[in-house]
């Protein structure tokens, strides 16, 4: 295998690429990548045998077509490291070869054929379609809310990922909080009159994140019964799903509650940051008392001192609710909506969870603190 490329497109490939090298001590083959050239593109791809992905590298001038193992983090340490436009691999049974203007690297191989093979998108079957911007702002809205360590009861490290008619539902929890979105999609193969949830791993997202460059393109789901694949315009990632039961959120969600508020979402979250200046790690709370025509935050930490700001709500009328939650909770979500013009805040009291909704299509469940 022997080709020059642009040197900015093949270390965003293998950026992209590193999410899925599995660690060393699993199989060393699979701490490295795989690279195909043939024609005029170079594939990438990656796997830990839970996740894999191919990426396609395009306009690349290849002057002798075949497969290299690449050492990928090696590869990336150069790449960064150097100024110039375009580099060159050059790979035999030894290694491969990087050339640069200035430099020479002497990377080692492998095997290719020992590699495993990251399966491609099956179009004969049913898939949703859904734009790379759409995606982005769901993925966005939802993923922040996981669990990002082991629980022993529910398995709620990743998203659960609904397809229902022309809907694609995204929903994550660490139980304390949840975040659900919703967004249009387009069916195509058998349209089944059933929805179907997968719960995707966080690494998985992680990677789909970083693939999506353009807002305007269309990425194309696959949801099996023991896998997930995504198909962007440059990557296919295939995934494992994740084991056990995501807790049934549709029964976590109020039907109603006592009080419905709007809320100016840039000088809210001004306003809970200001506060949550004075919490402590013993004491991550912020205190929100609502009473006509405004809302007080308060904070105490035992060694930070204490802090009080207010807002002005002219449209509340009522009634008076005291209520705490943990201010990163809050902070989370507003970032998460980041532009939106108007937040709907609804609570009952002190003691039941709050809901922080936009529009009918995302709402973020959050449990209140209790006493002090």
């Amino acid at each position: 295998m022997k080709l020059t490329c642009q040197r900015d497109g093949l270390l965003t490939a293998s950026q992209i690429c590193s999410v899925a090298v599995a660690p060393r001590n699993v199989n060393p083959i699979l701490s490295n990548i795989k690279a195909i050239a043939q024609d005029d593109a170079l594939v990438l791809m990656a796997t830990d045998l839970e996740v894999g992905v191919r990426y396609e590298l395009r306009g690349v001038k290849v002057q002798r077509a075949g497969s290299a193992i690449l050492p990928v983090q090696k590869l990336i340490s150069i790449l960064r490291e150097n100024p110039d436009e375009e580099v060159t691999l050059d790979s035999d049974d030894e290694g491969t070869t990087m050339r640069t203007r200035a430099g020479r690297f002497q990377l080692p191989g492998g095997i290719p054929d020992e590699f495993p093979d990251v399966p491609t998108f099956d179009m004969t079957g049913r898939y949703h379609e859904i734009r790379a911007g759409m995606l982005k702002t769901l993925l966005k809205r939802t993923a922040f809310a996981a669990e990002k360590k082991e629980n022993a009861r529910f398995n709620v490290n990743g998203i659960l990922w609904e397809a229902e008619g022309k809907i694609a539902r995204l929903v994550s929890t660490d139980t304390k909080r949840l975040a659900y979105a919703e967004g249009d999609a387009d069916i195509h193969g058998p349209d089944e009159a059933k929805v179907h949830s997968h719960l995707i791993p966080l690494k998985t997202i992680t990677l789909l994140e970083r693939s999506l460059t353009d807002d305007g393109e269309i990425i194309r789901i696959s949801l099996k019964p023991n896998a997930a694949i995504f198909q962007t315009e440059r990557a296919l990632i295939h995934s494992g799903l994740g084991s056990g039961k995501f807790p049934p959120y549709r029964d976590i969600i109020p039907k109603k509650h006592a009080v419905k508020l709007s809320l100016p979402p840039a000088e809210f979250l001004a306003r809970v940051k200001q506060a949550a200046i004075m919490t402590d790690d013993e004491s991550k709370r912020v205190d929100f008392h609502f009473e006509p025509g405004k809302v007080s935050l308060t904070a105490r930490g035992a060694e930070t001192g204490s802090s009080e700001v207010s807002m002005e709500l002219p449209e509340y009328a009522g009634p008076e609710i005291k209520i705490a939650f943990d201010p990163n909770f809050i902070i989370d979500m507003f970032r998460a909506i980041d532009g939106e013009p108007n937040v709907t805040l609804e609570m009952t009291d002190g003691m039941k969870p709050a809901v922080f909704r936009v529009g009918e299509t995302y709402l973020y469940l959050v449990m209140p603190m209790g006493g002090k």
